[in-house]
C-alpha cells in the first residue's frame, strides 16, 4: 500500500512494508523533520558528537521530545522518554541517527529504548561511529523491536555533514569563508576591509562562528588587523584559534595571545625556535610543530594534528594566499562567499585567493551544490566541494 496518486523513492517502498495500516510515508516524514529542528538546536554546544534530535509518537500524539544538548549530556533519546508525559511502552521513537549502542560519557540509548518498552524505532540516517554503525539497529532487532530506516536520510545526513566527514577522515570538516565586493575584492588598495558586508550577513557569520569548532586564519591577517576571532552574538560559544604561522612572526601583544588562557589558541608552525615557543607556552598558547608542504607548513599534517585534540570542524577565515594553499591542498569541503553590492577597484586590492593560481582554467576547483541565502543587501553563496 502506498501514499495515494503520490510516486516515492524505491527507499520508501522498502520500508513502507513495515508501516501500519493507514501510515503513509508523509506523516512519518513529518515527525522525522520534527525531529531534525530538535536537532539543530545542538549547533555549536555538542562537537565532536553529532546533532540528533528525538520524538516519541502514541496514537499520534507527540508524548515526548528532546535532542542532544551539550557534549558529555545526556543523548538525545533519553531526553525524549525523559520528557514523556505518559508511558512510552508500545510507542514509536523516531531518532535523526542510529541509536548508540556503546558505553561513553553516557550509557547505551539502546539500553533506555528497550527499558521503556518502545515497539517500533525509525531511524533517518544509520551512524557511521565504529563504535555504533549497525550495532544499535541490531540490538533493537534482537529485542523484537521494530526498526525502519532511511526516513528524510539525505537531510539527516546533511545535519551531521561534520560529524560523518569527522568519523570517516579523522580530519577537521573545513568551511572556507569570505566576503568580498563585486568586482572580487577583499580589502581596498590600502589593504581597508571594515566593512564590505553589512550588520546582517555579519550576524551570520558569527553564528557560524558559534557552531564551529575551531576558526582558522594565517598570520598576515594577524599582523594586518590583529582580530579577536571571537563570536559575539548573545548566548554564543567562540571557536578556538588556529594561526598559521610558518615562522612564528605573531606578535605577543596581539589580541589572540593576550586572551588564549580564556579562549583554546593553537600555533601552527614549522619553527624549531624553543626561546619563541616558550614565550607563546607561557601566554597560554598551544604550539603545533608541522612539517614544511613548499614554503609553507604542511596543512593535511595539521589537520590530522587538530583531530587528534577533538577538533571536529573549522571555519577557515584566511586571507588569499592561506586559501590557495587550502584548496591547493585539499582540506575544503565547504565554501561561502558573502557577495556584497560595491566596488573597490584597483589592481593592488587584495582578492580572496591569490598565491601561485593554476595555469589551465581546466585545472579549477570545482564547487556544486549551490544555495544562495539574502543578507540584507548582501548574498551568501553556498557550495560544497565536488
Amino acid at each position: 500500500m502506498q501514499p495515494e496518486n503520490k510516486p516515492f523513492a524505491l527507499n520508501d517502498i522498502r520500508v513502507f512494508f513495515f508501516f501500519e495500516k493507514g501510515e503513509s510515508v508523509e506523516n512519518h516524514q513529518k515527525y522525522m523533520d520534527l525531529a531534525i529542528e530538535l536537532a539543530q538546536q545542538g549547533r555549536g554546544r555538542v562537537n565532536p558528537n553529532p546533532l540528533v534530535g528525538a520524538v516519541i509518537v502514541k496514537d499520534e500524539v507527540v508524548i515526548g521530545s528532546g535532542y542532544h544538548e551539550a557534549y558529555g549530556g545526556l543523548h538525545a533519546e533519553p531526553r525524549a522518554l525523559a520528557a514523556c508525559t505518559q508511558s512510552a511502552a508500545g510507542a514509536t521513537l523516531y531518532v535523526t541517527l542510529e541509536p548508540c549502542a556503546h558505553h561513553g560519557k553516557t550509557p547505551p540509548c539502546t539500553e533506555a529504548i528497550i527499558a521503556a518498552k518502545i515497539s517500533r524505532v525509525i531511524i533517518g540516517s544509520a551512524d557511521p561511529n565504529p563504535l555504533v554503525s549497525g550495532k544499535g539497529i541490531a540490538i533493537l532487532r534482537q529485542q523484537g523491536i521494530t526498526v525502519i530506516t532511511g526516513i528524510r536520510e539525505a537531510a539527516c545526513q546533511e545535519l551531521n555533514a561534520i560529524f560523518f566527514h569527522y568519523i570517516k577522515n579523522k580530519t577537521p570538516y573545513v568551511l572556507m569563508k569570505y566576503a568580498m565586493t563585486l568586482d572580487g575584492k577583499i580589502a581596498t588598495y590600502t589593504g581597508k576591509s571594515k566593512w564590505i558586508t553589512g550588520e546582517q550577513a555579519r550576524t551570520a557569520v558569527h553564528q557560524t562562528r558559534n557552531e564551529y569548532a575551531g576558526i582558522m586564519v594565517g598570520v598576515n591577517t594577524i599582523l594586518q588587523d590583529d582580530p579577536e576571532l571571537t563570536c559575539r552574538i548573545e548566548g554564543g560559544k567562540s571557536p578556538c584559534r588556529i594561526i598559521c604561522d610558518t615562522h612564528l612572526r605573531t606578535p605577543l601583544s596581539s589580541r589572540v595571545v593576550a586572551s588564549a588562557r580564556k579562549i583554546p589558541t593553537y600555533l601552527a608552525t614549522c619553527s624549531g625556535d624553543q626561546r619563541k615557543i616558550k614565550r607563546f607556552e607561557i601566554m597560554g598558547c598551544q604550539i603545533f610543530q608541522v612539517s614544511k608542504d613548499g614554503d609553507h607548513l604542511d596543512l593535511n599534517e595539521l589537520m590530522r594534528k587538530l583531530a587528534a585534540v577533538g577538533i571536529d570542524s573549522i571555519l577557515l577565515e584566511g586571507g588569499g594566499a592561506l586559501n590557495f594553499s587550502a584548496l591547493k591542498s585539499g582540506i575544503v569541503n565547504q565554501l561561502h562567499v558573502y557577495l556584497a553590492p560595491k566596488i573597490f577597484g584597483g589592481a593592488a586590492a587584495k582578492t580572496p585567493v591569490e598565491g601561485s593560481g593554476l595555469e589551465d582554467p581546466a585545472e579549477a576547483f570545482q564547487f556544486t551544490d549551490r544555495k544562495i541565502k539574502i543578507f540584507g543587501e548582501d548574498i551568501c553563496l553556498e557550495y560544497m566541494k565536488r
